[in-house]
C-alpha cells in the first residue's frame, strides 16, 4: 500500500510564494513519476507540474516560470516551490504518484491567494 502526505499549504497575499512537500511510503516502484495537481471550486482537476525519476518536467502553461518542482527519489519526496503567486492559483492542491498502469493521491493541501 502507497501512502501521499502533503503538507505546506495555506493563506497566502498576491505576490507571496509557498512551498509544498509530499512524501511517500510504501512499496514504491523506483522508476516513477511524481507530481501536484490543483481544483479549484467549480473546475476540472489539472496538472500543474510533474517530474520523472530521471528529471524530466512538465508544467502547466499558467505556472511556468513561476512554479519549480523538484522531487528527492531517495526519500521519495516531491517539492513544489511556487512564487509570485495569484489569486487564480487558489485551490486544492494533490501530490500524485505513478508507474505503470498504477495511481496515487494524496489527501490535498490547501493553497488560498489572498489579500
Amino acid at each position: 500500500q502507497v501512502q501521499l502526505v502533503e503538507t505546506g499549504g495555506g493563506l497566502v497575499q498576491p505576490g507571496g510564494s509557498l512551498r509544498l512537500s509530499c512524501a511517500a511510503s510504501g512499496n514504491i516502484f523506483s522508476i516513477n513519476v511524481m507530481g501536484w495537481y490543483r481544483q479549484a471550486p467549480g473546475k476540472k482537476r489539472e496538472l500543474v507540474a510533474s517530474m520523472s525519476r530521471f528529471g524530466s518536467t512538465e508544467y502547466a502553461d499558467s505556472v511556468k516560470g513561476r512554479f519549480t518542482i523538484s522531487r528527492d527519489s531517495a526519500k521519495n519526496t516531491v517539492y513544489l516551490q511556487m512564487d509570485s503567486l495569484k489569486p487564480e492559483d487558489t485551490a486544492e492542491y494533490y501530490c500524485s504518484l505513478s508507474w505503470a498502469s498504477n495511481e496515487y493521491w494524496g489527501q490535498g493541501t490547501q493553497v488560498t491567494v489572498s489579500s
